[in-house]
C-alpha cells in the first residue's frame, strides 16, 4: 500500500519543484514594465508626472522624453511644482489599469517663463532631443516631475517611463520547497514499505532469534481469527508520516506567509508641513549662487547686480554703501557674504509663501561668523537675501531642532509663547538705545552693539566743539522688516531694522556746524553749515527673544550699520 502513495508523491513532488523552477525561469514576467503616454493630449507649456504615479514606483522610474525642440526636467515636492504652474494650462501624465498612463491637459495660461534655475527644484537637465532620467525618491514626501521646453513652446509629451517589474512569482519558491518535501516523503514512504518499518537484524543474533518467535507466537496466537483481525503498526513509520507532515504544512505556511504579506511599512512620516523647505542639497546651491552675485556686486560697487538676489535692508544697506563709496571711495566695504563654510541654519517649514531660511557662514574675510536671512516672495521667485548681519563677539545663534524639521514663522505682533513679540523686541531695543536710562535699559542683556551706540551718542553730545549745537538721537523701528522664527527652545530669533536718525542744528543764530574732514563733508560738499545737517544710519540687528516663563533677558545676537545719507536743512 505504501509504495503506491509513495510513487505518486515522489512524482507529485518533482512536478511541483518543476513548476515552481518554470515560475522562475522561462515562465518568469519581463523584468521591466513600460508605458507610454498618450499622444494628441493636448498642448500646454508643462507637463507634470504626477505625486501618486512616481509614488507607485518605489524602487525607481527611468523617465524617457523626446523632442525636437529642446527638453527641460526638473524635480520638486508636488506641492511646489503645483504652486509654480500655478494658472497655467499643464498636461498632467498619471497612472491608468494595466500599466499603462493617462494624461490629462488641464486649461490656463499658455505660456510661462522658463523654468530652468527655480531655487524650487531639487535637481533639473536639459538635453536636445532626447532626455533620460533615472527617478529615486530624493527624500521622503510627495515628488512630482515637471516637464517643459523652454515656457513658450508646448511641453513634450513623447514621455516613456519605466519600472521594474512588480508582478512577482509569489508560489515559485513555496512550490520548490513543498516539491522537495512531498518527494522526499514519497521517498521515506517507500523506504519504510521495503523495510517492515525496522532495519533487518543480522543473521543468527539474538534479535533475530528473538523476532522469530515473537512472530510465531502472533501466528498461533492468532489461529481462529479472521485475516483483518490482527493489525500489526509501525511505530517508526507513523513517527515519519506525522514529522514529513508537520514539516511541509510549516514550510507550505511558511513559504505562503513569505510570499503573501506586505513589506512591513515604513516608520511614520512627518507631515509635508514639518519638512524643511530646501533639502541641504538646494540650501547649498541657493547660497552658492546669493553669495557669489553679491560678491560680484560688491567688487564692482554696482547696486543693479544685486536685484536677483538681494531685497529688503540688505539691498538698501549695500547700495547706501556703493554710493558712498562713489563720493569717498575710501569708505569701507560691507562684509563679504559668503556661503562657505556653513556653521547651522534654520529653516522654514510648510507649503505656503513666502519662505524664509537662515544660514550662518564664516568665510576667510569675516572675522566672525555672520547670519544671512533669505526670503522667497513667491513660488516663481527665487530666494533673495534681505539681512546680512554679523554676530557680536560672546554671542551663540540658537540651535535648531536637532531631529532636522523645519521651524515655524512666528507672526511680528505675537507674543505667543514668548516674553515678548518679535515686534515688541525691536522696538523695545529702538527705545533703549535713544533713551539709554528709560524702562527697557534691563531689557536686553549687556551687548557691544548696544554700548558702542549709546557711547557714541553720549561722546557727541559731550564733545566740546558741539556746544553750539543741538544735537539728537532717535532710532525708529520699520516694522515691515521684522521676521522671526520660532528655535528649538520655543524662543525665537528675530532679524529687524532701524532707521537711527543724528540731527544737529545750531542753538542760535549765526551759529553754524563745522563739517570739516569728516565724511559729512565729502557727502554733503560743505565744510560748514548754519542751518544744520540730518544723518541717517540704518540697523539691521539680530535679537534672540526667550520663550514665555524664562527669568533671562532677550538678547541682541549680531548687527549691522550703514550710513544711509547726510543732507543739510
Amino acid at each position: 500500500m505504501r509504495n503506491k502513495i509513495a510513487v505518486p508523491l515522489i512524482v507529485l513532488g518533482v512536478l511541483m519543484m518543476l513548476v515552481g523552477i518554470g515560475q522562475r525561469t522561462f515562465w518568469a514576467p519581463p523584468e521591466t514594465v513600460t508605458a507610454q503616454a498618450p499622444a494628441g493630449s493636448g498642448a500646454a507649456p508643462v507637463a507634470v508626472l504626477d505625486a501618486a504615479l512616481l509614488a507607485s514606483h518605489p524602487d525607481g522610474a527611468e523617465v524617457t522624453i523626446r523632442s525636437e525642440d529642446g527638453v527641460f526636467l526638473a524635480v520638486g515636492r508636488a506641492a511646489d511644482v503645483d504652486a509654480w504652474i500655478g494658472d497655467a494650462a499643464a498636461t498632467r501624465i498619471s497612472s491608468a489599469p494595466d500599466d499603462a498612463l493617462s494624461a490629462e491637459t488641464t486649461e490656463g495660461e499658455a505660456t510661462v517663463p522658463n523654468p530652468s534655475g527655480s531655487d524650487l527644484w531639487v535637481t533639473e537637465e536639459t538635453a536636445q532631443g532626447e532626455l533620460s532620467y533615472s527617478w529615486a525618491e530624493p527624500a521622503e514626501g510627495e515628488w512630482s516631475v515637471l516637464i517643459a521646453s523652454d515656457g513658450t513652446a508646448p511641453a513634450p509629451t513623447d514621455i516613456t517611463v519605466s519600472w521594474a517589474n512588480d508582478e512577482g512569482t509569489p508560489l515559485a519558491v513555496p512550490l520548490i520547497i513543498a516539491g522537495a518535501l512531498v518527494a522526499v516523503l514519497g521517498l521515506a514512504l517507500a523506504f519504510i514499505a521495503r523495510t517492515g518499518g525496522r532495519t533487518p537484524p543480522a543473521p543468527g543474533s539474538r534479535r533475530a532469534v528473538r523476532d522469530s518467535d515473537t512472530a510465531a507466537q502472533k501466528t498461533v496466537a492468532g489461529r481462529g481469527q479472521s485475516a483483518g483481525a490482527v493489525k500489526f503498526s509501525t511505530p517508526g513509520a507513523a513517527t515519519i508520516r506525522q514529522g514529513m507532515a508537520g514539516v511541509l504544512a510549516a514550510a507550505l505556511a511558511g513559504g505562503l506567509a513569505l510570499a503573501v504579506v506586505p513589506a512591513a511599512a515604513s516608520a511614520t512620516e512627518s507631515g509635508e508641513d514639518s519638512r524643511p523647505v530646501v533639502l541641504d542639497s538646494q540650501l547649498t546651491r541657493i547660497l552658492g549662487s546669493v553669495a557669489g552675485t553679491v560678491q560680484k556686486a560688491d567688487a564692482a560697487r554696482d547696486a543693479s547686480l544685486l536685484k536677483d538676489r538681494a531685497a529688503s535692508t540688505a539691498l538698501s544697506l549695500r547700495e547706501a554703501n556703493y554710493a558712498a563709496a562713489a563720493k569717498a571711495p575710501d569708505t569701507k566695504a560691507p562684509a563679504a557674504v559668503a556661503a562657505s563654510p556653513l556653521l547651522t541654519d534654520m529653516v522654514s517649514s510648510g507649503t505656503g509663501f513666502p519662505r524664509t531660511v537662515v544660514a550662518v557662514t564664516q568665510g576667510q574675510d569675516n572675522t566672525v561668523p555672520q547670519a544671512l536671512m533669505l526670503v522667497q516672495a513667491s513660488p516663481r521667485e527665487n530666494y533673495k537675501l534681505v539681512s546680512a548681519i554679523q554676530m557680536l563677539p560672546g554671542t551663540t545663534f540658537p540651535q535648531p531642532p536637532a531631529n532636522g524639521t523645519g521651524v515655524s514663522a512666528v507672526a511680528a505682533d505675537s507674543s505667543e509663547g514668548l516674553t515678548m513679540s518679535p515686534q515688541g523686541a525691536v522696538d523695545a531695543l529702538a527705545d533703549a538705545l535713544t533713551y539709554p536710562d528709560g524702562v527697557n535699559k534691563e531689557t536686553f542683556a549687556a551687548n557691544s552693539f548696544a554700548e558702542a551706540v549709546t557711547t557714541f551718542q553720549a561722546s557727541v553730545t559731550a564733545n566740546p566743539d558741539n556746544e553750539f549745537a543741538a544735537i539728537t538721537f532717535q532710532h525708529t523701528p520699520v516694522p515691515s522688516d521684522t521676521r522671526a522664527l520660532r528655535t528649538a527652545d520655543g524662543g525665537a530669533i528675530v532679524f529687524g531694522y532701524m532707521s537711527h536718525s543724528y540731527s544737529s542744528v545750531p542753538r542760535e543764530a549765526g551759529d553754524s556746524i563745522n563739517l570739516e574732514g569728516t565724511i559729512y563733508e565729502t557727502l554733503t560738499g560743505e565744510k560748514n553749515t548754519e542751518a544744520g545737517i540730518d544723518v541717517t544710519h540704518g540697523e539691521a540687528v539680530m535679537l534672540y527673544i526667550p520663550p514665555a516663563g524664562s527669568p533671562d533677558q532677550a538678547e541682541v545676537v549680531g548687527a549691522a550699520q550703514e550710513l544711509l545719507s547726510a543732507t543739510l536743512k
